[in-house]
C-alpha cells in the first residue's frame, strides 16, 4: 500500500516529528500546498510583468514627447509673464518719471508766483513738503482699503495736471496784474536829486519872458541815473533840437515820456526797457542852464503835468 510520510521540522527546539498518511490524505495535502505556494508566486509574477509592462509604457515616445511639449509650453508661459512685468514696470517708472518732471515744473512755477506776488521769503517754501500735524483721531468704520497701485498713480497724476493748471492760471492774472503796474506811470526819473522847475508858465531862463514849460527839470550830479518811471518801448534816443540827447518811451494806452539835457543814453530805439531801469545819464546837452533832466508826460499826443504822476503811488 503506497503511503505519504510527513516530516515536521521544530525550528525553535531542534527536533522533528513524522508520521504517515494515506494516498488520497497526501493527494489533497499536496493539492493544499501547491495552492498555497502557487498563489503568492503567480501574484508577484503578475506585479513583475505589469510593472515591467508600465515602465516600458513610461518610456514610450509619443509619451515622453508630449512631456517636453508640457515643459516646453510652460517655459514660454513663465518667459512671457517676466516679459510683460518687465514692460509694466517700465511703463510705470516712466509715469513716475513723467510725475516728477511735472512737480519740478510746478515748483518752478511756485518759485516764480511767490516772486511775482512778492510773498515774503519763507512764506512758501515749494523747497520743502508742506507742513502737516494733529492729534491721533480714530475713525469708526470699516478699516482702509489702499487702492490699486496704477489707479492711485493715476489719481495723482490728475491731481498734479489740476494743480499745474491752476497754477498758470494764477501766472497769467499776476502776470496781467504785473503788466499793468509796469506800464502804470508813477515815481520820479531819478534816483538822486530835487525838482528845480515845475510844470506851467514861467520866466525863460535864457530870453527873460513868460513862456510855457512843458515839463519838470529834476536837478542832480553829473551823470547821475535816469531812470524809466514806466516799462515801454524806445521811440527815440538820439540829438533833438532844444532837448539835447533825449531818450523818448511808448508806454502804450496813449502814454509817452521824454527824458531830456542827457549826458548819455543807454538805450536805443526799439529797446524794451522795464519800469525803473536805467536809460540815461544826467548832464546838461541841450537848451541847459546846468545839470537836470527835463521830464515830460505826454496822454494821446499832449503834454500834461508830470506832477500828478510823479507824486502818485505804485500800483
Amino acid at each position: 500500500m503506497i503511503s505519504v510520510k510527513v516530516i515536521i521540522l521544530s525550528k525553535k527546539y531542534g527536533n522533528c516529528r513524522s508520521f504517515n498518511l494515506g494516498i488520497w490524505s497526501g493527494a489533497i495535502l499536496s493539492v493544499c500546498l501547491a495552492c498555497l505556494i502557487g498563489v503568492p508566486a503567480a501574484a508577484y509574477i503578475t506585479y513583475l510583468k505589469l510593472a515591467d509592462d508600465s515602465e516600458s509604457h513610461l518610456l514610450e515616445p509619443e509619451i515622453r514627447q508630449i512631456w517636453v511639449q508640457q515643459l516646453q509650453e510652460q517655459e514660454r508661459f513663465v518667459a512671457q509673464a517676466r516679459e510683460e512685468a518687465d514692460s509694466k514696470l517700465a511703463a510705470l517708472t516712466l509715469r513716475v518719471a513723467e510725475l516728477q518732471a511735472k512737480l519740478v515744473r510746478i515748483d518752478a512755477l511756485g518759485e516764480r508766483l511767490t516772486s511775482m506776488a512778492k510773498l515774503d521769503n519763507g512764506e512758501f517754501d515749494f523747497s520743502q513738503p508742506p507742513a502737516l500735524g494733529g492729534p491721533e483721531m480714530e475713525v469708526s468704520g470699516d478699516s482702509f482699503a489702499p487702492p490699486e497701485f496704477t489707479q492711485a498713480i493715476d489719481e495723482l497724476s490728475q491731481q498734479i495736471e489740476n494743480r499745474q493748471h491752476q497754477l498758470q492760471t494764477l501766472e497769467a492774472l499776476l502776470a496781467n496784474r504785473k503788466l499793468e503796474n509796469d506800464v502804470f506811470i508813477a515815481g520820479r526819473p531819478i534816483t538822486k536829486g530835487w525838482m528845480s522847475s515845475r510844470f506851467g508858465r514861467r520866466t525863460d531862463p535864457f530870453t527873460g519872458k513868460i513862456a510855457m514849460h512843458g515839463g519838470v527839470d529834476f536837478a542832480g550830479k553829473e551823470g547821475s541815473d535816469i531812470i524809466a518811471v514806466a516799462a515801454g518801448v524806445v521811440t527815440w534816443s538820439g540829438e533833438r533840437s532844444g532837448y539835447g540827447l533825449m531818450v523818448e518811451v511808448n508806454h502804450g494806452k496813449g502814454f509817452t515820456t521824454r527824458y531830456a539835457h542827457n549826458k548819455e543814453n543807454l538805450v536805443k530805439v526799439g529797446d524794451v526797457v522795464k519800469k525803473g531801469q536805467i536809460i540815461a545819464l544826467m548832464g546838461t546837452t541841450g537848451r541847459s542852464t546846468g545839470h537836470h533832466v527835463h521830464f515830460e508826460v505826454y496822454k494821446n499826443g499832449r503834454a500834461v503835468d508830470p506832477s500828478s504822476y510823479i507824486h502818485r503811488a505804485s500800483r
